[in-house]
């Protein structure tokens, strides 16, 4: 079905064509067809927010297409984008299990479909289904050590360069076509970037100069090329 934004709509799980490329949906035919009956289907344009840092947790969200930034605020107006969330997960997870308010802010960041679950809906089929559970417990451990790998990258690292260098190298790394040259769509803006890496707009636009001046990067609209990844790696002290 075709829907604004552009997007190809899924409307039944039971047919979905990435159900067994993704964790969570990859289940049996008895726990699809009950997560189908419970999930609604809606599309968000980028900008859109799906919930928010400290609100009362209304359910979980399955990002069926499209990416979301999940992110995090200080009192003084600080952001620090936690991760961006791929196709496959399960946004909202933590908090509907916990019974807590969201612990980040989901913002859509481009045009995205995502499947809402009700918080009962949701913890009574973890209960009727040991598999669904378990799908769970790994997205929750897949989520603790890309948490612990952000902040590494983020306390270890000696200089903005060096935390740039990281971002895009792990961003080719899951997003790049391998070749002579990488080459890796990124949608993301400087200040988002900036927000990934704990550095400021500026400096970011800085060190994005520096690389290309050294031609160890090009950009051309919003593909990334990385002509240089050992001069990359080198940065980074690998």
């Amino acid at each position: 079905m075709r829907a604004p934004y552009g997007l190809e709509i899924i409307e039944n799980c039971v047919t979905c064509p990435h159900r067994e490329d993704r964790l969570f949906c990859n289940l049996p035919p008895a726990a699809v067809q009950r997560l189908s009956a419970i999930t609604s289907a809606s599309s968000y344009p980028k900008g859109a927010t799906l919930f928010v840092e400290g609100q009362a947790a209304r359910g979980v969200f399955i990002l069926c297409a499209g990416r979301v930034k999940l992110s995090t605020s200080s009192v003084d107006g600080k952001t620090l984008i936690v991760r961006i969330s791929e196709p496959g997960e399960v946004l909202g997870l933590p908090a509907t299990v916990t019974g807590k308010p969201y612990e980040l802010t989901a913002d859509v960041i481009e045009p995205a479909q995502a499947n809402f679950i009700s918080g009962n809906d949701f913890l009574n089929f973890l209960r009727e289904h040991g598999e669904v559970s378990l799908r769970v417990a790994q997205q929750l451990g897949e989520t603790y050590h890309a948490a612990i790998a952000e902040m590494r990258s983020i306390g270890l690292s000696h200089s903005a360069g060096e935390k740039l260098a990281r971002f895009l190298l792990d961003w080719c790394a899951d997003h790049g076509e391998a070749g002579p040259e990488i080459r890796a769509k990124l949608t993301l803006t400087h200040e988002e970037i900036a927000q990934m890496i704990g550095a400021s707009r500026e400096t970011v636009t800085r060190v994005f100069a520096d690389f290309k001046k050294k031609q160890l990067v090009q950009i051309n609209g919003s593909t990334l090329i990385v002509r240089n990844k050992a001069g990359l790696e080198t940065l980074t002290g690998n």
